[in-house]
């Protein structure tokens, strides 16, 4: 049988970035939705997910952080490269990572939701806010009482807040990826 020689093409990865409650996984569900609406399958990582997949148990320390950032920019971009769509929902406030992803990986599109720590503190379902706090976490949240290195200049930031709804949120990457993709 002859070998077909067809390129795969990288599709998208977008990697969805924000503090502890700026809604990651609510626009990366519903950014799901909205490639499946268009005929596509991506597949969505989850930070707080993956760390279950991963199948081992780690910390919320600055260097478990950033060891779980490089795995999910690698992933991103081999599952890409396999003609994917990725949507990656990760806090992974590491220059280097988000650097690294955007000279390695075609068409990586870094979308920051910000949202003031008020707002995130108000919509903190998982009491994380309240627990640091009352000095009660083991490690810092990042953006709250931790180290951040919030995003340069991402494709789109977005002030995930307020007025905006997250089907919003979701039609403005959606029209950055219809206009970037021509």
């Amino acid at each position: 049988m002859p070998m077909n020689n067809t390129a795969t093409v990288p599709e998208p990865v977008i990697w969805i970035t924000g503090f502890s409650c700026s809604g990651k996984t609510t626009v990366a569900h519903l950014l799901r939705d909205r490639f499946v609406a268009n005929g596509q399958r991506p597949v969505v990582l989850d930070g707080d997910a993956m760390r279950a997949v991963l199948g081992r148990e780690y910390t919320y320390s600055n260097e478990a952080r950033l060891e779980l950032a490089w795995i999910y920019a690698r992933l991103c971009r081999q599952i890409s490269s396999q003609s994917v769509p990725v949507i990656c929902a990760t806090i992974s406030m590491f220059h280097e990572v988000r650097a690294w992803s955007r000279a390695n990986t075609p068409a990586y599109h870094e979308i920051y939701l910000r949202v003031p720590v008020g707002q995130r503190t108000a919509r903190d379902s998982k009491g994380l806010y309240a627990a640091a706090a009352a000095n009660k976490l083991a490690s810092p949240i990042v953006g709250f009482d931790g180290n951040a290195e919030e995003p340069i200049s991402p494709d789109l930031t977005i002030e995930n807040w307020g007025t905006i709804s997250a089907d919003q949120t979701v039609d403005a990457i959606w029209q950055l990826l219809h206009h970037t993709r021509g």
